[in-house]
């Protein structure tokens, strides 16, 4: 058995929980062993999961791996403490906030012999895979993506941008790598409104 640690319990750290106590049949999932979760908040229990420190988990010898389920701005210290501890890590998109954070972690876990890996669970879905089929071969002249959301924390999300940055994620799956063009954000305080336009080009304009 695979030991693991889900590091945050937000609805993202709570559906870790659910999905590793309750593996499907003949799934991966069924060779993993949830040693506990790790939260700034107490809980006590969670779904039969048990609360353990963070220094625990670090330290634990039988847990090999770490979900992280954070929010945005914490992902990066996060990942930083568990490939140090000589653990893999799955960490929710983004891994960090800055590009070059990321091809850090990115060298970091590869000089550490682990894994690192960015989960985009929607990549993964029968809806997206039929979107795949349908563009592949064609190429893209225009097209608009609209994506609303509530108002984040931008403490701990980050900027605007990375509330969208799952679709972004799609469209270079898609279309392949994208060069923006212009932005703009426009706010309403009194309204807690904020929207960004962003254009992009692909590599053949």
């Amino acid at each position: 058995m695979f030991g693991t640690v889900v590091v945050g319990v937000g609805i993202a750290g709570l559906a870790r929980i659910r999905d590793l106590m309750n593996p499907m049949p003949s799934s991966p999932s069924e060779h993993l062993k949830l040693f506990g979760f790790v939260s700034r908040r107490s809980f006590g229990n969670v779904n039969e999961a048990k609360q353990i420190s963070l220094e625990e988990a670090l330290r634990s010898k039988e847990i090999h791996a770490a979900f992280i389920s954070t929010e945005n701005r914490s992902h990066e210290e996060t990942i930083r403490m568990f490939l140090e501890a000589g653990k893999h890590v799955l960490v929710e998109y983004p891994m960090a906030l800055s590009a070059k954070a990321a091809h850090e972690l990115w060298e970091m876990a590869e000089q550490k012999d682990k894994i690192l890996h960015v989960e985009h669970i929607e990549l993964l879905t029968e809806e997206y895979k039929q979107l795949k089929k349908e563009v592949a071969g064609k190429d893209l002249v225009k097209g608009t993506l609209h994506f609303t959301g509530s108002v984040l924390d931008e403490n701990k999300a980050g900027f605007p941008a990375f509330s969208g940055i799952a679709r972004l994620t799609w469209l270079v799956d898609l279309f392949g790598d994208l060069t923006v063009t212009s932005a703009t954000r426009e706010k309403q305080k009194d309204k807690n409104y904020s929207r960004m336009t962003v254009h992009f080009e692909t590599a053949n304009k």
